[in-house]
């Protein structure tokens, strides 16, 4: 089954047919009623009475079984969380032995224009349908084959004259969260869970949520004096972690994504996002002969060169005049 082309404002199985509304499962058409929102009661009384089932329930419990058995960052769950409501929508009235091959390949077409999030559906399919055959539910993986599409590589630099801008307009709190993000090569969700105990006269120790990777940013004088100002901020005494709120709790990603979004606004540079702080780090410090790799805890050097800019304008030497005319 192909995604929908139209109604995609209506629940899994529930489709608009000649002025009225049907509850569509295993084939069978069931007629809801020509009004929308006693539809929508029809179609939940009917379907809280017996699971769907099938591919919906597969997924459920293959994505339940991942989260409770890898280490994901939040961000990467909720990539999946939106990937997977995707997947039940689009195989609503498959059973998982009814997918073929041939059906991610249609679903990989028909999402083209949106290679991203497309490949977020492919690589949940290709996660459910492992447990699934891991738990004898399914006979092969269908998605065994079928490439992800080619996703274009951001390549967006924050000049030091718009970083500059971005933190002459931010608080002296969510500056000091986007200077120590630069200055460590880290992604925020890291800065915001470094502990007072992370750090010492030797650098600061992060243990990377994505990826596990353990790695000390060595102590500068920059590093230094982000820290002293980020002490001095108002603070409960007992705080275990460098940044938190008045009242002593953690802060979120989300508020420092959406602290982010105005210092855009304020600045007018509206095409950056929080991420390419991490880019920019690692950039700059290869551009210092520093080892970006090493500062972005990457295993591989593929990885690294994903955030590295290379689109900088390189500075080219004028030859040497052989001759001097007097």
């Amino acid at each position: 089954m192909r995604p929908r082309k139209k109604d995609r404002h209506l629940p899994a199985c529930m489709y608009h047919k000649h002025g009225a509304y049907y509850l569509v499962r295993r084939g069978k058409w069931e007629r809801l009623g020509e009004d929308y929102q006693a539809s929508l009661l029809a179609y939940a009384r009917k379907t809280s009475q017996a699971s769907l089932g099938g591919m919906p329930a597969l997924i459920d419990k293959a994505m339940k079984h991942h989260f409770k058995v890898k280490k994901l960052a939040a961000n990467t769950v909720t990539q999946y969380e939106a990937a997977a409501e995707r997947l039940k929508d689009i195989f609503a009235e498959f059973e998982p032995r009814d997918v073929m091959p041939k059906h991610i390949a249609a679903v990989k077409m028909d999402l083209a224009g949106t290679p991203n999030m497309c490949n977020r559906i492919i690589s949940v399919a290709r996660i459910v349908f492992g447990y699934g055959l891991e738990w004898q539910e399914v006979d092969s993986n269908p998605c065994t084959g079928v490439r992800r599409h080619k996703e274009g590589k951001r390549d967006r630099y924050i000049t030091d004259a718009e970083f500059a801008a971005l933190l002459s307009v931010a608080s002296p709190y969510i500056r000091c969260i986007l200077e120590m993000a630069y200055l460590t090569g880290q992604r925020i969700s890291d800065v915001l869970a470094i502990h007072l105990s992370d750090i010492s006269p030797e650098g600061v120790a992060f243990a990377q949520q994505k990826t596990g990777a353990k790695l000390i940013v060595a102590m500068t004088p920059d590093l230094d004096e982000v820290i002293a100002r980020a002490k001095a901020l108002p603070r409960k005494v007992r705080t275990l972690t460098l940044f938190c709120s008045r009242a002593g709790k953690p802060v979120s990603y989300e508020t420092v994504k959406m602290a982010f979004r105005v210092l855009r606004k304020k600045t007018g540079i509206d095409d950056v996002t929080i991420h390419d702080i991490r880019a920019k780090s690692l950039t700059d410090a290869d551009r210092e002969g520093k080892n970006a790799q090493t500062l972005g805890g990457h295993s591989d050097p593929k990885m690294t060169a994903r955030y590295l800019r290379g689109r900088l304008p390189k500075i080219a030497q004028a030859p040497t005049m052989p001759v001097k005319v007097r």
